[in-house]
């Protein structure tokens, strides 16, 4: 196979929405099970949802090492049907524990698409930073959909269906992927394809650190501002428009104009030099955050999309990096390796919202997401250059 076939990369695309919908569905109806679970608070509720992000990021790297030694179709498959199961749960569940249980199950299967769906997508692909970044407009376009979707179905039917209506969904994609899927000849770990630069051993180390640990305080980005920005919404938007789903439309315009930042930039990546590119992303996004932390209303909205633009910005990097770098062998276990490290750390994002927006409000939290983004660029500043790595890879491969 010379390619990835159109209709499995579309379904692989979907996934990648579903995946981002179903970490955000609780987020984005709290207020609304807060209240039927006998909460008075918002705040209250969100750390019960911390399972589904720890879990999201520790089954990455069990997920990558299966992806590569057993198959990568194989576990899309236990992605579509477990995450679609563990929805249907997570509408049956009744108090608090319950949703955690139910939800922490949900950031299990949800671990498995970025280590292995990724990697599935770009084995064969002749853009890969293209490629990359249409996949994360589908992801973020999951997010978007989160806000709008279940925001109408909270309204109109009720919480419970903002669960169930994504897992049958995720269910009937399991099916038609088990269908048009090809059947892997071999798992991943015994091909013979080689990385685009082969590095040394102490430069490829020097890769991996950065991308990990720029990856994690992105991360830490990105589930702050996705997990709360439907309440900053809320809190900093009223008297201006106050119906949920309105504001759910607003959120879901701020996240699908900002997805287009992902193929933009993806597209950058095939023709730019990767550290200067990044460079420039992860430090535009300081100014903008201490901006919005001061900012209401219409000025607060304006501030917040170009935050966001600026963080769906940055997503595209490290897949880039692991295509780039890591040989397609095992880009599924370096890419679980990298994520439980780095979504393990972001996870803490989620429980500790809740308790830090009631105690300095959301003013305080956009100025620490500030400084978190100064230090994604001076992580950023350690990664090799084009012209050092095309030394050490020239050096390599004359040696």
């Amino acid at each position: 196979m010379s390619h990835t076939p159109r209709p499995v990369a579309l379904l692989l695309n979907v996934a990648h929405a579903l995946d981002h919908l179903f970490l955000l569905v609780f987020a984005t109806a709290v207020t609304t099970i807060a209240l039927e679970f006998g909460f008075s608070r918002w705040e209250d509720l969100m750390p019960y949802s911390v399972g589904a992000f720890v879990m999201f990021g520790l089954g990455s790297m069990p997920s990558g090492r299966l992806g590569d030694l057993w198959g990568r179709r194989r576990m899309m498959l236990v992605f579509f049907f477990g995450i679609g199961a563990s929805a249907l749960l997570a509408a049956l569940t009744v108090n608090a524990w319950q949703m955690a249980a139910a939800l922490t199950l949900i950031g299990i299967f949800a671990s498995i698409y970025h280590p292995v769906g990724i990697p599935m997508l770009v084995q064969h692909a002749k853009s890969p930073g293209a490629t990359i970044g249409v996949n994360g407009l589908a992801g973020n376009l999951g997010i978007a959909a989160a806000a709008i979707v279940t925001g109408f179905l909270v309204k109109w039917v009720g919480w419970r269906a903002a669960f169930v209506v994504p897992g049958l969904v995720a269910i009937a994609c399991g099916v038609l992927f088990a269908r048009i899927a090809p059947h892997e000849t071999e798992p991943p770990a015994t091909r013979g394809r080689k990385s685009a630069v082969e590095l040394p051993a102490a430069m490829l180390a020097r890769v991996f650190t950065v991308m990990t640990a720029a990856a994690a305080t992105a991360s830490l980005l990105f589930n702050l501002t996705t997990n709360g920005n439907g309440q900053l919404l809320a809190e900093r938007m009223r008297g201006v428009i106050d119906d949920p789903a309105t504001l759910g439309m607003l959120l879901a315009g701020v996240y699908a104009l900002s997805s287009l930042a992902q193929v933009v930039v993806g597209r950058l990546i095939d023709r730019v030099p990767l550290k200067r590119l990044y460079l420039t992303v992860a430090l535009a996004q300081a100014p903008l955050l201490a901006l919005a932390a001061y900012a209401q209303g219409w000025w607060l909205y304006a501030a917040l999309t170009g935050v966001m633009i600026l963080i769906f910005g940055a997503i595209p990097f490290t897949d880039a990096m692991i295509v780039r770098y890591v040989d397609d062998r095992m880009r599924s276990r370096v890419a679980g390796m990298r994520l439980t490290v780095s979504i393990g750390i972001s996870s803490l994002a989620v429980w500790l919202l809740g308790p830090v927006v009631k105690a300095g409000g959301f003013h305080t939290l956009m100025l620490a997401m500030a400084g978190i983004a100064l230090c994604t660029t001076a992580i950023v500043a350690w990664l090799p250059g084009e012209a050092a790595t095309r030394r050490a890879a020239a050096a390599l491969a004359s040696g």
